[in-house]
């Protein structure tokens, strides 16, 4: 929202410089994103002139020679513009003078003539985009008059930063009230006080039908004859084009700056294009269309409000007008329409067709239907002051107002115990009332509040008043203070703490956590080589997605670990260890959660290194967890390499998988070679004892044998694991494979694993002879489950 400071200081002027201003707007939540500088660079130079007379040019057809009465002296003026004639009162830069685009205007000699000076059109001064001929200023002006005070060529802009929930601060009358509580500055009358149009219900010749009322909940219309169309007075060109519209006839015009200066957009249909003069507010037929103003046909859908008439759609409700019924030069009669759409359908509209305009900017934020009204009343005054227009009798109005608002009971101690500081009563009646609230006293430190129809879409509650209050007063002002609670002591959840235990146990391995996008692209499912039927080829797609690179929701960690590892060793990184935590995602198909995609934590891993390296990992991460039913045995996954690729279990039940990346799979990737695991949290997590038991270690030493057994290779490491562990019993405290050995000493096809294996009891100091008989159910187990036997 660009606010030309020469037209807000009409409304409210406050004794602040423009930074000063636009900090204090900012403070209060309307911030300022930059400030702009509109018209000439410096008005010095910049005079009010009376063209004394006009001579021909002696050597150019073209141009005239004009002698100009500047005041205190006089100047002869070489001038190409075809309406400059004896008498005019004119605008005349003199040499010194700093134009629009920076120059520094100079004496010349032009053609043989000297010329002192330059007598200015319209787009010289900033005022429009005429440059046909001269500015023709209204006579009595003296001579000399420096222009600044006649015509605003000169302003500074703030250029806002309007929240979506305050669509009222988009016209420059609410930025006035705004101003006005921030400084403290008188705020002049509303401008649509005084209204000079007809209270009658109808209007002769003139009907609206609302077939869409829960689309349109106000709508009003009203008619002008005797219209004449033509340019706009340079005051009001003047302030369009500061507040960045392009001025084009004058009824346009006061539609434009109706809504700059109110919020509420309004239209004009030139009436004798109405066909049949009956205007329906429907959704639209399925199949139809219509060109808008801007010369484009456009597809409708039954989702589109349209204003339309005998013939067809008219007016694309909201967002922009038809060429249909367009105001030209020959239009006489006007019907004037300013209506309250919903704000969601005009923002599904406008995204749509790709049209936005600066109605639908403010519709889709959500106008109240007072405010249509009070853009009639600007707009009918303007009508007739600039086009001679004549009202109509009668005034159209379907839907009417809103309800009456409830009022809101502010307590003067709760703004104190939410802000931390006291604000006194008066202080928050005179701030309420200054943002054109009502305010009355309910009894000793209470306040009934009545909302404004401007403010009623986002102050519906106690804290909402209490929020005005705050930031008004100023937030900056407030102490940082913490919130006054008993008996509340902040903690993480059992859940929260060991997740962070396991993110602590891999950044003890050396590892970096990395936070991936969510979203992915469909191609990541090729780039892994999984197969046709796999679950993660059944990705969610998103319905609004940013690109095509991020259309699905990640089935995997794994895919996001890999582009981070992918992205450091492009850049010379070797050496990687990352992990991340998050959440991954596949359809549901019993529609359980209530929207279709199921979402589980997970905790993944990738390492450039090998399937022993991730392993170590694993290992580790489970013993800080305490979870001793982990276990790893043979498994198969698409995109890992066959051979060395593995399952998790817990508790029997597979949380993930663990392995070495397929070559084509880190090839895909550009990357060595990479090995990790990817694990469910919650099973995880859930097999993490609630309680740790205390074992004593220290009173009874452990008793440690070794045992060398020799396995057809294809016996996995961990089923030998697991059989020792059963067959020993309670007296076997740990064993872990220290050795691997594969040559002649066993054999083709077999190789030989050493293992450590560490006794205790916890009554007594174990001997040989007391694990004998384990160490012999131990050595029977082996050869009768596994075919294996003891290495001589």
């Amino acid at each position: 929202m660009r606010v030309p400071l020469a037209w807000l200081h009409e409304h409210c002027h406050p004794d602040l410089d423009t930074a000063a201003l636009a900090h204090r707007l900012t403070m209060t939540g309307t911030k300022e994103d930059r400030t702009l500088h509109h018209g000439v660079r410096d008005p010095d130079g910049f005079v009010v002139g009376r063209v004394e007379s006009v001579t021909r040019h002696p050597d150019a057809d073209r141009l005239s020679v004009c002698e100009v009465d500047l005041g205190e002296q006089r100047a002869q003026i070489v001038c190409g513009a075809p309406n400059v004639a004896a008498g005019l009162t004119v605008a005349v830069a003199r040499p010194g003078a700093t134009m629009l685009d920076g120059t520094r205007l100079k004496s010349a000699t032009l053609r043989g003539v000297s010329s002192e000076g330059m007598i200015l059109a319209e787009d010289e001064l900033g005022l429009g985009t005429d440059h046909s001929g001269i500015l023709v200023l209204d006579d009595g002006t003296p001579p000399g008059t420096p222009l600044q005070q006649v015509l605003p060529i000169v302003t500074d802009v703030l250029e806002l930063e309007i929240t979506p929930n305050r669509p009222d601060c988009l016209g420059i009358y609410g930025v006035a009230r705004e101003v006005h509580a921030a400084t403290g500055a008188p705020l002049g009358p509303a401008p649509w006080e005084g209204d000079a149009g007809s209270d009658e219900p109808e209007i002769a010749g003139v009907s609206v039908q609302v077939s869409a009322p829960e689309l349109c909940p106000r709508f009003t219309a009203r008619v002008f004859d005797q219209v004449r169309i033509g340019p706009s007075p340079t005051w009001l060109k003047a302030r369009l084009m500061a507040a960045g519209q392009r001025p084009i006839s004058n009824v346009v015009d006061i539609t434009n700056y109706v809504m700059l200066l109110t919020g509420q957009p309004l239209h004009a249909f030139d009436l004798d294009r109405v066909a049949g003069g009956h205007l329906v507010v429907r959704r639209a037929a399925e199949g139809e269309r219509l060109q808008t103003l801007d010369g484009t046909e456009r597809p409708l859908d039954p989702e589109m409000v349209v204003i339309a008439d005998a013939d067809g759609p008219s007016s694309l409700a909201g967002v922009m007008g038809g060429t249909r019924s367009e105001v030209d030069e020959a239009t006489t009669r006007v019907l004037l329409e300013a209506a309250t759409w919903v704000g969601d359908n005009i923002q599904r509209t406008s995204t749509r067709l790709g049209l936005r305009s600066e109605a639908s900017a403010r519709f889709e934020k959500g106008l109240s239907p007072e405010a249509t009204i009070e853009a009639q009343a600007v707009a009918t005054a303007l009508l007739v002051s600039v086009c001679g227009a004549r009202p109509v009798p009668g005034s159209i109005d379907v839907g009417g107002p809103g309800p009456e608002p409830t009022p809101i009971l502010l307590r003067v101690a709760r703004v104190a115990a939410l802000l931390g500081a006291g604000v006194p009563g008066p202080r928050c009646m005179e701030i309420l009332r200054a943002l054109g609230f009502g305010v009355s006293e309910a009894g000793a430190g209470e306040l009934w509040v009545t909302v404004p129809h401007f403010r009623r879409r986002d102050v519906t509650r106690e804290a909402d008043l209490i929020e005005e209050i705050a930031r008004i007063d100023g937030v900056e002002n407030l102490p940082a203070t913490l919130p006054a609670r008993r008996g509340v002591v902040g903690r993480l959840t059992r859940a929260q703490r060991l997740r962070r235990r396991a993110e602590d146990a891999l950044v003890g391995c050396g590892l970096h956590e990395i936070q991936g996008w969510s979203f992915t692209s469909a191609d990541v499912v090729d780039r892994l080589g999984l197969e046709a039927g796999h679950p993660w080829r059944r990705m969610v797609r998103l319905e609004n997605p940013m690109s095509e690179e991020a259309a699905l929701l990640r089935p995997t960690l794994l895919t996001s670990l890999l582009d981070a590892a992918a992205h450091n060793v492009s850049r010379g990184a070797q050496e990687l260890a990352l992990f991340e935590h998050g959440a991954v995602y596949g359809p549901d198909p019993d529609g359980r959660r209530g929207w279709p995609a199921t979402e589980v934590e997970r905790i993944g891993v990738v390492l450039n290194n090998d399937f022993f390296a991730a392993k170590g990992v694993l290992e580790a991460l489970a013993v800080s967890l305490g979870v001793s039913s982990l276990r790893v045995r043979r498994g198969r996954r698409e995109f890992l390499h066959p051979g060395r690729a593995a399952d998790v279990d817990v508790d029997g039940t597979s949380v993930g998988w663990i392995g070495e990346l397929h070559p084509r799979v880190a090839q895909a990737w550009q990357l060595p070679g990479a090995a990790g695991f990817e694990l469910d949290l919650e099973p995880l997590l859930g097999a993490v004892p609630a309680l740790v038991a205390y074992e004593d270690l220290i009173s009874f030493p452990e008793l440690r044998q070794d045992l060398a057994v020799v396995l057809d290779e294809g016996v996995p490491a961990a089923d030998l694991v697991d059989t020792v562990r059963v067959a020993a019993g309670p007296l076997l405290d740990r064993v872990e494979i220290f050795d691997v050995y594969e040559g002649e000493q066993v054999g083709p096809g077999q190789r030989s694993i050493a293992l450590a294996l560490a006794f205790r009891a916890p009554d007594r100091t174990l001997t040989d002879e007391d694990v004998l008989a384990v160490r012999e159910r131990v050595t029977a187990a082996i050869a009768q489950q596994l075919g294996g036997m003891l290495r001589a």
